[in-house]
């Protein structure tokens, strides 16, 4: 599982059948509570995370599991939006 914080979205209007519906996020990645120079476009099917949130992304074949469909072809997915303390 990765930490990163959602920095855009993509519009993707022409796509796959089995991506109709998810929300596609620009993320970048976060390291010893760093944000880094890396990036990844992740899904987001349930969550609704917005810009400048920070979110739980699980990769591989966990995110298709996560997408709900082992035939979407995904291999980023959002499940978590991390809660910030309050003071």
């Amino acid at each position: 599982m990765l930490k990163g914080k959602v920095v855009g979205t993509i519009v993707s209007t022409n796509k796959f059948d089995s991506l109709r519906g998810f929300k596609f996020l620009e993320v970048q990645i976060i390291e010893k509570e760093t944000l880094t120079d890396k990036f990844m476009v992740a899904v987001d099917k349930t969550i609704s995370a917005g810009i400048g949130e920070e979110v739980l992304v699980v990769t591989g074949s966990s995110a298709r599991v996560a997408a709900g469909s082992e035939y979407a072809p995904v291999d980023a997915v959002i499940v978590g939006v991390i809660d910030k303390p309050t003071d």
